[in-house]
């Protein structure tokens, strides 16, 4: 049997952006998650969905806020390299000749299987399974 994740409203709301809840998900007012389960209920109108994210969970989890404590989104700057500096990602100033060759690739040795058992048989040469030997 394999699991998967199901697919629902949440997966077309991207991370980090604000999204009016009544655009995402109509339905009947509700409330702003940090004002608790004692606040009144807001209209949808009124509501931002924010998707954060979870470091075990890769689809993350979706918060509804109000106004007044909508997350504020923090943009980083471009990072911009100096003038002058190159950067890690080109290749290596010695010409093709100076590099090393890479190294082979040496085939893994075949180990013996039981004929019986179809198992592996052990650096003895006996199977584990049923004591046939490979001698």
């Amino acid at each position: 049997m394999k699991i998967v994740a199901s697919s629902d409203w949440r997966d077309a709301i991207p991370f980090d952006t604000l999204v009016l809840v009544a655009d995402v998900v109509p339905g009947d007012p509700t409330r702003c998650f940090t004002c608790g389960a004692g606040s009144e209920p807001l209209p949808r109108t009124e509501l931002w969905a924010y998707k954060h994210r979870h470091p075990k969970n890769h689809d993350g989890y979706v918060r509804f806020y109000c106004a007044e404590h909508r997350p504020v989104i923090q943009r980083p700057a471009p990072a911009m390299a100096a003038p002058g500096v190159r950067s890690a990602s080109r290749s290596s100033s010695r010409p093709a000749a100076e590099r090393r060759p890479a190294k082979p690739v040496v085939p893994e040795r075949q180990r013996a299987i039981c004929p019986n058992c179809f198992v592996e048989v052990s650096a003895t040469g006996e199977c584990g399974m049923c004591g046939w030997s490979a001698d």
